[in-house]
């Protein structure tokens, strides 16, 4: 009997078999960013959609009161960082004080000043206005006006002889934090607070 003789090229498919597996498992691995598959198209019912909370939602807009009532607040602090320097001086001038106040605050501040210098006194340290609140908003009229309630902190608002930058005794029952209502107006030029009444009352 004789024995079956394999072909020679046989043993070269088999080898050209492996070699072809070979280089499609290799190029599946270098593809796995852009992905590889089997031939078949991609099902486009399987292609991700963007989730609802990627979608971006208008922002509403701004309400004209809040805004009023934080320009308003914002221009009131401002208000006290300027009168700290002005008292400080003795005088307004050289301050911005007049970007944010007027009317019967600019001219009370201006006189407590001129009353402050004649007596040879002057100011140190700060003044800190704390919960600053709007209490009322009228932004419809000729002249739109925000009404405040403020907690004055002026306990660490010292006055002290101009000369001898001693400290001026004061009335040991005094209120160094005390209820303020102030008024606040819409100018051409912009916020100014026009009346600033501190209250007989502490907080």
């Amino acid at each position: 009997m004789t024995q079956s003789v394999r072909p020679e090229h046989s043993g070269v498919r088999e080898r050209n078999r492996a070699w072809s597996a070979t280089l499609l498992t290799a190029a599946c691995v270098l593809a796995t960013v852009t992905g590889c598959s089997s031939g078949k198209a991609d099902d486009p019912k399987e292609t991700p959609t963007p989730s609802a909370s990627a979608k971006q939602t208008p922002s509403k807009p701004a309400d004209p009161n809040e805004t009023a009532k934080n320009e308003a607040i914002a221009t009131y602090t401002s208000y006290w960082q300027e009168m700290e320097r002005s008292y400080a001086k003795g005088s307004s001038k050289g301050t911005s004080l007049k970007d944010y106040a007027a009317g019967s605050a600019l001219a009370s501040a201006n006189t407590g000043m001129a009353n402050m210098l004649k007596a040879g006194q002057a100011t140190v340290g700060h003044v800190v206005v704390r919960t600053p609140t709007a209490t009322q908003a009228d932004i419809h009229r000729k002249i739109p006006n925000v009404r405040l309630s403020s907690c004055l902190d002026v306990s660490q608002w010292k006055v002290i002889n101009r000369d001898t930058r001693n400290p001026v005794v004061l009335p040991s029952d005094r209120l160094t934090r005390y209820v303020v209502v102030s008024v606040v107006e819409k100018w051409p030029a912009g916020w100014r607070v026009i009346r600033d009444e501190p209250q007989e009352k502490s907080c």
